[in-house]
């Protein structure tokens, strides 16, 4: 056996009631300590006698080696975070995740929003056939192929539903269908235009997931998203929501949250309180915090998913979810697309969709003309170096691909150089995990 041992890069210590919590980022798992065993750990890694600990406790040396504290002397992490995060980007010909933009009109109006409206933009019929050719050949293209994910976004993507949406839902599920691939649909809307009968037809044509936002109880959500500023959109949201759950199509309700919308925030659990317990099983609740929000407020936010869950809502806390090396961005994946309605290509959607920004073209049979944008992000993570020597390099690794691109050239970190501001990461992480 190999007797030569290190502290792994990867690991990170904090206090919680009276022990010591370690995590390490390459295995994503915990470590809970007695003050005197990480008293004897701290003098292990001064010293570097691991055969030592090994022979006078031989259980915690085996655990710290089966949990990934310690690694073989020879191990190159780093690599082997780069092995993975490659394996997961570009070498998974299993799946693929299509995003399109049905248009960037909208009928909200909601402040914050990035993306530039623009009335009148739908996808023409050319641009709706070069679509389905795209799915058509991206299907039958892979034999691999077992999963085929699309997203609808944009704008909002059920103001075209009956045009756009439907025509090429009724070609690629079939499609999908005879060659055994599995096809899933859903849809990022704000929800005011959903109906029994958009219902019927998503059910019909496997779109059984919506992702639709409220941005707090009903007085500070119609302050924020309207359709005018005489008429708010709360009751509606709420109503199509339940109406949604009602007929098993699954809905996650995106909350965005900041530190004046907490106060009131558990008003909205009144609302959906009149639906039964299997009824609650189609939706979750998805906390966000804006980006806007300058104090720290996770700890409370995860006092209130805690509350949520007590109520038998299925919630979820995004800002403790974060790693890159499991769980990388769509945009940072090979077998993802985004199409704009005007036949541009993009990889992220988090961004306006301005065609100078473009990272390629749909052509008329289906195929995408990458540029060198595109070529330029996937081969733009791993290029920062403090990411290379952090101990948060397999959850973050410096953000996403298009985080990576523009900051292209200069070297950065999403946490300010902060040692602290990483650890309170972790102790984010490990709230979520115990809770």
């Amino acid at each position: 056996m190999n007797t030569n041992y290190k502290n792994s890069q990867f690991n990170v210590f904090f206090p919680h009631e009276g022990m010591m919590v370690g995590y390490n980022g390459y295995s994503n798992e915990f470590l809970e300590l007695n003050p005197e065993l990480y008293s004897i750990l701290q003098d292990v890694i001064k010293s570097k006698d691991w055969v030592g600990l090994q022979e006078i406790h031989v259980e915690f040396f085996d655990a710290l080696v089966e949990l990934g504290f310690i690694i073989p002397d020879d191990a190159n992490e780093v690599e082997k975070v780069k092995k993975a995060v490659y394996e997961m980007d570009q070498n998974d010909r299993k799946s693929y995740t299509l995003t399109i933009n049905p248009t960037m009109n909208c009928n909200f109006k909601c402040w914050y929003c990035y993306e530039t409206h623009i009335k009148d933009s739908k996808m023409s019929e050319q641009t709706i056939t070069n679509v389905v050719n795209h799915v058509k050949k991206v299907v039958s293209g892979n034999s691999d192929l077992e999963y085929f994910s699309l997203s609808w976004f944009g704008g909002e993507p059920l103001l075209y539903f009956y045009k756009t949406v439907v025509p090429i839902l009724q070609e690629v599920v079939p499609f999908c269908e005879e060659r055994n691939v599995q096809f899933t649909a859903g849809f990022t809307s704000n929800g005011f235009l959903i109906d029994q009968k958009v219902i019927d037809l998503c059910k019909e044509y496997r779109s059984d997931f919506f992702q639709i936002t409220l941005d707090g109880h009903r007085e500070r959500h119609n302050q924020v998203r309207y359709v005018s500023k005489e008429r708010g959109s709360y009751d509606e949201i709420v109503s199509n929501i339940k109406l949604c759950v009602k007929n098993e199509v699954r809905v996650s309700v995106r909350i965005n949250v900041s530190e004046e919308t907490l106060e009131n925030i558990m008003q909205i659990t009144e609302d959906f309180s009149d639906l039964t317990d299997s009824e609650k099983e189609y939706m979750n609740f998805s906390f966000h915090e804006v980006w806007q929000e300058e104090k720290d407020i996770v700890g409370d936010i995860q006092e209130v998913v805690n509350r949520f869950r007590s109520m038998g809502l299925h919630t979820l806390f995004h800002g403790a979810n974060i790693d890159s090396m499991r769980s990388s961005c769509y945009a940072d994946k090979n077998n993802q697309a985004t199409i704009n309605y005007n036949g541009d290509v993009f990889k992220c959607t988090a961004r306006d969709f301005e065609s100078s920004s473009r990272e390629g073209v749909l052509l008329e049979n289906g195929e995408i003309e990458w540029n060198q944008t595109y070529s330029k992000r996937m081969e733009s993570k791993f290029k920062n170096a403090p990411c290379l020597s952090c101990k948060l390099l397999p959850i973050c690794n410096g953000g996403c691909s298009q985080q990576a691109m523009e900051h292209a050239g200069r070297d950065y970190c999403l946490y300010d150089y902060d040692e602290d501001k990483k650890t309170d990461l972790i102790k984010d992480k490990y709230l979520y995990y115990i809770s």
